[in-house]
């Protein structure tokens, strides 16, 4: 049920795909998304909880990923059917371009810019 819960979002779903491209800090994703970090955090709880994300915490930042293979089989299964039903998909395709960009600057001016 959390899977499911997790991935009754567009938003949610969003971050899973950005994070499909690699790993991301949070400042990244609240830039992509355009939400205030407090939204962004409780997606990212929902994600974790539901086991869809794994963090690593690095001095002050941190960071999410889309699990290793070490994941239960049905998030794995959950995770591919999102990558291959919407990759193709236009919002994901813009949020693809906008992260290019976003990742060219300095995560720490992404944290200014939130603050």
């Amino acid at each position: 049920m959390n899977i499911t819960k997790a991935l009754a979002d567009e938003n949610r779903v969003r971050v899973l795909m950005a994070l499909h491209q690699g790993e991301l800090c949070v400042c990244q994703i609240t830039e992509l998304l355009g939400l205030a970090s407090s939204t962004i955090s409780k997606h990212l709880s929902i994600l974790f909880q539901a086991g869809l994300l794994e963090s690593r915490k690095e001095g002050r930042w941190i960071f999410y990923q889309l699990p290793g293979s070490n994941a239960p089989l049905e998030v794995s299964e959950a995770i591919e059917w999102v990558i291959q039903s919407l990759k193709e998909h236009p919002r994901i395709l813009e949020d693809q371009r906008n992260l290019k960009t976003i990742l060219r600057v300095d995560p720490s001016e992404l944290c200014k810019r939130a603050c």
